[in-house]
């Protein structure tokens, strides 16, 4: 799951970002701008200079020299120089107030739902048609090319590929551990562009691929018959284009990966107790956490929408997942975290209880 940036496209010529909804995109620019100065503020008080002196290490915090002459001209008392100050406690004193306020600006000042509500307006109330709409697009574009091998991706796009590749391969060690999937039969739900259909494929697996937008499931059928070039084991999965609750059947193994950010809990409640019905063995989900930092770096992103950029990012608390797991008769046999600098994905593995 990827926390940055998801898109909020502008609507215009009478549509809420046109002429009529003036008023509000200055409201947003001013909010936007104060949590800027927020930034700014943060930044110019928590940056620390280390210094090694003597064999001690002594934090200086810069652009303070104008606060610290005032309170040393009015409270004598308090004249501390920062070398006098342990780590900690300029970090505690300073450094933390600051980074909580700045943190709580962005929290209370990013809507992530306006951007929700105004996609869903844009495909007829319809959410899901949104994520639709935006994979068959210009979305297919940009993640065609985070998950291909172009050079052409920017350092944040890089970064969430690296991220994607370490939870792809740490499913494929999982299913290795379980005995190999040779013959074993997977439903890959939300296959993107094959990320993971492709080497389950050429492994031998018995892959059904499926994803909202027709355009990702070509994306992955080239792939595939790229990939598979000279490989006797490959077997050539089966595509379809349908949504998640569309999924039929039974499988060995059921996969969703990084396809939950787009469904908000009460949705991703039934998805997840859908996907475990079709699975027979093992359910293998992944998911952008939520938590209070995760989530002030998911609305800082927002401050910065791109129409090419995600949708939209819900997170999910793990209890909840897990819940939802536990509720459908299955229990969490493994956990792990992939994290980078924008890519977070908790990745789930259950079988029945």
């Amino acid at each position: 799951p990827i926390l940055m940036v998801p898109a909020r496209p502008l609507l215009r010529n009478g549509a809420p970002g046109g002429r009529n909804g003036a008023p509000k995109r200055a409201k947003r620019w001013i909010s936007r701008a104060a949590i800027m100065f927020s930034m700014v503020f943060v930044v110019s008080c928590c940056v620390v200079e280390w210094r090694t002196l003597g064999g001690k290490i002594r934090p200086q915090v810069m652009n303070s020299r104008p606060i610290n002459q005032m309170m040393h001209n009015s409270r004598p008392e308090l004249r501390v120089k920062a070398g006098d100050m342990d780590s900690m406690t300029t970090i505690i004193s300073q450094g933390v107030p600051t980074v909580i306020a700045g943190a709580l600006a962005v929290n209370l000042f990013a809507d992530p739902e306006r951007r929700r509500t105004e996609m869903t307006q844009a495909a007829g109330g319809d959410e899901m048609a949104s994520v639709k709409n935006y994979f068959n697009g210009e979305g297919f574009q940009r993640w065609r090319k985070i998950y291909g091998e172009t050079d052409e991706v920017n350092k944040v796009q890089k970064d969430i590929r690296d991220g994607h590749a370490v939870t792809v391969q740490k499913v494929l060690d999982w299913l290795k551990l379980d005995g190999g999937v040779k013959d074993v039969s997977v439903c890959d739900a939300g296959c993107g562009t094959g990320s993971l259909t492709v080497p389950l494929a050429i492994k031998g697996a018995k892959v059904s691929a499926s994803d909202i937008a027709v355009e990702m499931t070509n994306e992955a059928r080239r792939r595939f018959e790229r990939d598979s070039q000279g490989q006797s084991g490959a077997v050539e999965p089966t595509f379809e284009a349908k949504n998640l609750e569309e999924i039929d059947g039974k499988y060995d193994v059921v996969t969703c990966l990084d396809v939950m950010i787009h469904y908000p809990q009460d949705r991703a409640d039934s998805m997840i107790k859908h996907l475990a019905s079709r699975a027979e063995k093992r359910l293998i989900v992944s998911f952008a956490p939520k938590s209070f930092y995760y989530s002030t770096l998911k609305r800082i992103g927002e401050l910065f929408p791109g129409p090419s950029k995600a949708t939209r990012a819900y997170l999910h608390a793990e209890a909840d997942v897990e819940k939802s797991l536990n509720e459908a008769g299955w229990k969490v046999v493994r956990r792990e975290m992939t994290a980078t600098n924008f890519y977070f994905s908790r990745l789930l593995e259950a079988v029945p209880a």
